[in-house]
Order: structure tokens, then C-alpha cells, then sequence
């Protein structure tokens, strides 16, 4: 837990005692860390040195407008999905210009509002929307600037659900399509060819997968400049893992010298786009422990957050570590299943954990800065949990607790 500690027995997020957060705010809660988010950002950019590059954080990771806010002030990149995701970096003040807009399904409308913003670059992903891309960008009489995102079937070795670069997955144009794509794109007047893009897939744990995925994009690179065509930027996407359990995942700066090493003269700009990596063990979630059941030989801790506020454990069967927030040395533990309300069983934070709880026990499930808040509903209409960043010793909400005027706001009753 290098973002959040123990002191005195309770655990803080910096000066800040998460129990004083959750007296304060309630529970659940989604807690983030400043100084953690703003420090994992800084790791990837001050490792490249005087090489040109762009580090765009990903916003699906975690979109919350302060999160965005705090790296735009430090001139980050965002790499985006939706056009969602383009007015949020918008909204926190982010340079359209450091924006690379990615995405198997970007529909016209998307496409417009991209370019009428002069994003920095949108990584195609098909023929097909390379043809509508070229069609929306002369009906507005710009050139909008791409690189294709090719598939290096390369095996990140993670999660079938989140790998990205293998020949079966829908990401990215297949590698024997490449070449004849990029001469296509150059044909057209409206598109400006400015880099080669890919993505092998997330939670990635070795460095290898990425220089392999390197080795077959700079071989493209060396073929499209054969045909007189040259890319001034190479797009590595991003993926790089976190310690949920016990994993080991290479540091930022280590995945960013072996890219640099391999890169060796070559005079392009080298972009990543990481996001999980950045806010994933700078958060977490806040819950209370409602009841403590036993049925048969199985015990259940029942919280009061759940699969709606963490999906990750039901999606990916995704093991996240749940410590207590305050020590509750000499008592006896018992092994539990951390379980929330919802009526699924598959509403579950946390199976098999040895704890010693009471009912009213407050409970943090760490590594939640990303794909939690994000991927959160309004299932069994549970109220949106609020988000909070800690800054320093003081903590701000930086999205409200939803009330049932928001379950109910854009809904209406039959007429008549």
C-alpha cells in the first residue's frame, strides 16, 4: 500500500485518517491521493528525458473531472474513447492538441466534435473508419491527423477480457492489412498520415510483450518509408500493470528505458498511454460492514458497497486486497466472504479473507483508483457513491453522494 499507511493503528491516506473521511462523507466512498496521482504521472515523463514524447493518461481508467483536472496542470496527454471523454478533458482544462482520440466505434458525430476541437491525432482502427474519418473531415474542410492502430498479435499474457493486441480480438487493423491501409490513407486529401499506434492489452506485467509488440511496429515503420512514406510518431498504448496481490510489474521508468533503448537513434516521438498505472494505487473504497451471517461453514462479511460500486471481482473474477482501517489487534479472524446488498451472487468484493471484524467495522478495498468509480451503476437503484481526493491534509468531494432526485431525473411516469 505505498499511497496509503498506517498510523497509530488507523489507516491514513496521507495525513488524513480514512475513518475521519468516512465519519465525514459516509459510506461507501471512492478515496483518492493527489500527491499518488500527480507522482505516477511525473514517473513516466521525467524517464523519457530529452526524447520528444507524449504521455496521454487514459481516461477510461478513471474520468473523474479532478483527476483530469490535477494532470492537465501538469500537461499531460489523454488518450479518449467517446466523445464524453473529449468534453471531461475539455471541461478540466486539457490541451485538445495532447488528445488522441481511440476506439473501435467512433461515430460521425464523434468524429466532428474531434475535429472541430483540433485533437492531436485519432488512432484508426479499421478501413471503414478510415473512410468515414477522410468523408467527415472534407465535409468540414479540415485534415485530420492519424496513425493507424495495428494488431502485432502479440500475447500480453493478461486477462482474455482485457488482452487487446491478439489476432482474436476486435482492436486494431490485422498486420498484413497494414501497409496497403497507410498507402490508402495517404491517397486522401483529407487525412494527414502522422504515426503508427498500437495496444497489446491491460494489466500488463513484463516488459517484453512491449518490446516485441516495438520490434513489429518499427518493421512497419521500415516498410512504409521504403514507399516514401514517414511517420514522425510511434503510439505504444498503454496497460502496464499494478501490484494487486503479488504481482511484480515493472516500474514506469523501466518500461520507458526499454522502449527508449530500442528506439536507440530513431528521432520519433515515442507516446504511451497508461492509465491504470497512474490512479490505480492511488485510491480506494470505503465500506462498512453492515452484518456478519455464517451459513453452514461459510462466513459473510455484508458491506454496504457493492458489485454496482466494484465491478471488477464479477467481471474478471478480479482479486483486489481489503484491509481493516482501523487494527483490531488480539481479536480473534475468521475467514470471510466480503459481500455487498445487491441481490446477485456475483455481488461479491472479496472471497476467503482472513479478518477479525465486528459488525460497524470499516473496511478499504485498495488499488480502486481505477476501473471502479468509472465502471460504477445504478443497479438495484443504489445510490452513485461520491468521490473524494485527499490534497495534502485537506479532502474535497469531487462528485457528490447521489440523492434520489438523480435516480429519478430523466425518467417520467406513463401519460394519460
Amino acid at each position: 500500500m505505498p499511497n496509503f499507511h498506517y498510523l497509530d493503528g488507523r489507516l491514513c491516506a496521507g495525513p488524513v485518517p480514512l475513518a475521519d473521511i468516512a465519519a465525514r462523507f459516509g459510506t461507501p466512498c471512492y478515496v483518492y491521493s493527489r500527491t499518488a496521482i500527480e507522482s505516477a504521472w511525473r514517473a513516466y515523463d521525467v524517464a523519457f528525458g530529452g526524447r520528444p514524447h507524449l504521455v496521454c493518461y487514459a481516461v477510461k481508467a478513471n474520468g473523474n473531472l479532478a483527476v483530469l483536472d490535477a494532470l492537465a496542470r501538469l500537461g499531460a496527454g489523454f488518450d479518449i474513447v467517446s466523445v464524453g471523454e473529449l468534453e471531461l478533458v475539455r471541461a478540466a482544462g486539457g490541451d485538445p492538441r495532447r488528445i488522441v482520440f481511440s476506439g473501435v466505434g467512433k461515430r460521425t458525430d464523434e468524429m466532428r466534435a474531434a475535429l472541430e476541437a483540433g485533437i492531436g491525432c485519432f488512432n484508426v482502427e479499421s478501413a471503414s473508419e478510415l473512410e468515414r474519418l477522410a468523408r467527415v473531415a472534407a465535409e468540414a474542410g479540415r485534415r485530420a491527423p492519424l496513425a493507424l492502430r495495428v494488431n502485432p498479435d502479440v500475447d500480453p499474457g493478461t486477462h482474455p477480457y482485457i488482452a487487446t493486441g491478439l489476432r482474436e480480438n476486435k482492436f486494431g487493423i490485422p498486420w498484413d492489412e497494414a501497409a496497403a491501409l497507410y498507402a490508402r490513407a495517404a491517397s486522401l486529401s483529407s487525412l494527414e498520415v502522422t504515426g503508427i499506434a498500437c495496444h497489446i492489452g491491460s494489466q500488463v506485467l513484463g516488459l517484453q510483450p512491449y518490446l516485441d509488440a516495438l520490434d513489429r511496429v518499427l518493421e512497419l515503420a521500415a516498410e512504409l518509408r521504403k514507399h516514401g512514406l514517414e511517420v514522425r510518431h510511434l503510439d505504444m498504448g498503454g496497460g502496464l500493470g499494478i501490484r494487486y496481490r503479488e504481482e511484480s510489474p515493472p516500474a514506469p521508468e523501466q518500461l520507458v528505458s526499454a522502449l527508449c533503448n530500442r528506439l536507440a537513434g530513431a528521432r520519433l516521438e515515442l507516446r504511451i498511454e497508461p492509465g491504470r498505472s497512474i490512479v490505480g494505487e492511488a485510491g480506494v473504497l470505503l465500506t462498512r460492514v453492515e452484518y456478519l451471517k455464517q451459513n453452514g461453514d461459510r462466513r459473510f462479511a455484508v458491506v454496504d458497497a457493492a458489485m454496482n460500486d466494484l465491478l471488477r471481482p464479477a467481471l474478471y473474477g478480479a482479486w483486489q486486497e481489503v484491509v481493516p482501517v482501523g487494527r483490531r489487534d488480539g481479536s480473534a479472524r475468521h475467514r470471510y466472504d466480503i459481500v455487498g446488498p445487491v441481490c446477485e451472487s456475483a455481488d461479491f468484493l472479496a472471497r476467503d479473507r482472513e479478518l477479525a471484524l465486528e459488525e460497524g467495522d470499516l473496511l478499504a478495498v485498495m488499488g480502486c483508483g481505477a476501473y471502479s468509480a468509472c465502471m460504477a451503476s445504478g443497479y438495484n437503484a443504489r445510490l452513485r457513491a461520491p468521490e473524494l481526493m485527499v490534497d495534502g491534509a485537506n479532502v474535497f468531494e469531487v462528485r457528490r453522494r447521489g440523492t434520489i432526485v438523480d435516480l429519478l431525473a430523466g425518467q417520467s411516469r406513463l401519460s394519460g
